[in-house]
């Protein structure tokens, strides 16, 4: 009886573990994505939305943009973009790594640029509230934290949710890698079938505290993404393609469903099919990545524009909304776009080279020495 209920490891239902391929370390393609997903969100927040407290450009955005602001209403897909990304990009930067270090690339990685954007902003809109009134210093402070989301605390800028998103990723996936022996494809494969299932239960448990750990609408993302880089390490296998399938389905339902939600927010009908379109373009392209069909693609530039994606999201878009306000009065829209968007990549250079990269390599150092006693 032993013998039967055990499984044979080389028996052809169960196949081992796929060979490994050599690891090919920074994917500039994927930068190049990055950036993509950057400038579709500043594309949305500059050309498109204008439901705040007050109108950028004084007037609404399809008076302003008359020929832009229908294909910029769907810039919010760089969020999903974004997502699908790091799905790929956290399961790279975690392989052959412990729960500790993995913790400890997050932090730096994410911390110092924040910290700098959080200040900047907070100190642009005290001194020159046009579009948005400042936060109080007690908001600031919890602002600092990058917990504020959960606590129900104003953030400095809007686009802060999707780090509380990305957090409680980087948080389960943390818990993935405390499994002994580390990850695996095996592994990551049970892990994102697991997440896809709880995402879909949660939509019918209506139970809050599930909602949040499980995040329904983005788990296909980044399950989709997790998939996609086992796919690049160890080669095609249909549950790998299976579960990146199944996260599409699920994603393209979300993003139909998102639609709505924007026609409704920027009080414009828009059109499904377009946002179809691009939710199906994000998965190709990542899926030509998986199977290494981009590779040659190594252009340096692509390196530097991805370092420059986070800092320049994080200062974009109530940074930029004010100078809008204050120099639309003053010179042609167009030219105003071109300033605006300079200044706003300018500031992200110099936040990456000035503030994070050094204060990255501080944390570092520090967050790496051994607790007392």
């Amino acid at each position: 009886m032993v013998l039967i209920t055990q499984r044979r490891t080389d028996a052809p239902d169960a196949p081992p573990e796929p060979p490994p391929r050599p690891r090919t370390g920074r994917i500039a393609v994927l930068d190049g994505l990055r950036l993509v997903a950057a400038l579709m969100v500043v594309g949305y927040h500059f050309l498109a939305y204008d439901r705040g407290s007050a109108k950028p450009w004084g007037v609404a955005s399809d008076v302003a943009f008359p020929g832009l602001w229908r294909a910029a209403s769907y810039g919010w897909l760089g969020v999903e973009l974004f997502f699908l990304i790091s799905g790929f990009v956290i399961a790279m930067s975690a392989w052959d790594r412990t729960p500790g270090a993995f913790v400890r690339s997050r932090v730096t990685r994410l911390f110092p640029a924040y910290w700098a954007a959080v200040l900047l902003t907070f100190a642009v809109l005290t001194l020159w509230p046009l579009v948005r009134d400042p936060v109080s210093a007690s908001e600031l402070l919890v602002n600092l934290t990058m917990l504020h989301e959960p606590l129900g605390v104003r953030s400095v800028d809007a686009v802060y949710w999707t780090l509380w998103v990305e957090a409680r990723f980087y948080l389960l996936f943390a818990v993935l890698l405390a499994w002994p022996g580390g990850l695996s494809v095996r592994k990551g494969a049970v892990f994102g079938g697991v997440w896809l299932v709880a995402a879909v239960v949660a939509h019918q448990a209506d139970v809050p505290a599930l909602d949040v750990v499980v995040m329904p609408d983005y788990a296909p993302y980044f399950v989709a993404g997790l998939a996609l880089y086992l796919i690049h390490r160890g080669g095609g296998h249909p549950l790998l393609w299976g579960l990146t399938g199944v996260s599409y389905l699920l994603a393209q339902h979300h993003v139909a469903t998102m639609v709505g939600r924007v026609s409704r927010t920027l009080d414009r009908p828009l059109a499904g099919w377009p946002a179809l379109l691009l939710v199906t373009l994000c998965f190709a392209a990542m899926a030509l990545i998986a199977t290494r069909r981009l590779d040659r693609v190594r252009w340096r530039w692509l390196t530097v524009a991805g370092a420059l994606t986070y800092p320049l999201y994080l200062l974009h878009e109530y940074i930029g909304w004010t100078m809008i306000a204050a120099l639309h009065p003053l010179l042609p829209r167009w030219a105003v776009l071109a300033v605006v968007v300079a200044a706003v990549t300018g500031a992200a250079w110099l936040l990456h080279r000035f503030v994070e990269r050094p204060l990255g390599r501080v944390l570092r150092d520090r967050l790496s020495r051994s607790l007392p006693g």
